[in-house]
């Protein structure tokens, strides 16, 4: 069920009576592995074919778009316009809800596009780069699952409601899913981990202020700018090495 939530790899049909979000949630992770794998495998293709770094990094997002439907994107886009745009609580999650895009929104995709293509660019094309991209892909997603359990549900409708405070199980088995990878990887994975985390709580804070919990929406901009900042925090990394 997360895998058909989170991403639109062909994942089966859900049944007559398919589980609750809430006890699927475990398996967030593990859409993060997918999608992770789909972004650096093909960073890393490019990158091994010749193409420069930078329009490596533009094709391999390219894939993650398409194996997330922008999912995680057009939350980012849908907060952005109602956190910039709405002047009530009420307000904004009615802007939340509008599917057209406006300025804040258009905004808020440019900056984190460039700067994950630019951070991106910046990776080595070798196995460990593929283990960190990975990891902060299923790290990012895990930091979904922290925001539904500590926030209340800003609506009484829509994913945010119906995910809402998961299972204790749910949350230490996607816990422990991630633990893997990050044993797997270098001593970077800890700085960038801590970028993501910090990232993730800073706007499950300003949502809190802004319209009192949590939403789809808002779980799809914590996996974005979670990730992002992380990439941000291992591109520094690299480049400092490299200097």
């Amino acid at each position: 069920m997360a895998f058909l939530l989170l991403t639109r790899l062909p994942a089966g049909r859900l049944a007559s009576n398919p589980p609750e979000l809430a006890a699927a949630s475990w398996a967030f992770p593990l859409a993060g592995v997918a999608v992770g794998c789909g972004i650096g495998g093909s960073y890393m293709g490019f990158v091994l074919l010749g193409l420069p770094a930078l329009l490596a990094a533009v094709l391999a997002l390219a894939v993650g778009l398409v194996l997330t439907g922008a999912l995680h994107e057009d939350g980012l886009a849908d907060c952005a316009d109602g956190f910039g745009g709405g002047q009530t609580r009420a307000r904004k999650l009615e802007i939340m809800k509008d599917s057209r895009v406006g300025t804040y929104g258009v905004l808020a995709l440019i900056i984190t596009m460039a700067a994950r293509i630019a951070t991106l660019s910046t990776f080595p094309a070798d196995l460990n780069s593929l283990i960190l991209i990975i990891s902060l892909a299923m790290f990012s997603r895990l930091n979904m699952l922290a925001c539904l359990a500590y926030l209340p549900a800003a609506r009484s409708d829509g994913l945010g409601h119906s995910a809402s405070k998961p299972h204790s199980l749910s949350a230490g088995i996607a816990a422990v899913l991630c633990v893997p990878a990050v044993l797997y990887c270098s001593s970077l994975i800890i700085y960038a981990l801590l970028a993501a985390a910090m990232a993730g709580m800073c706007f499950a804070v300003l949502s809190r202020r802004q319209i009192g919990g949590q939403t789809g929406d808002v779980c799809g901009a914590v996996q974005v700018l979670s990730e992002t900042a992380g990439w941000l925090c291992l591109a520094s990394l690299f480049t400092s090495a490299s200097v």
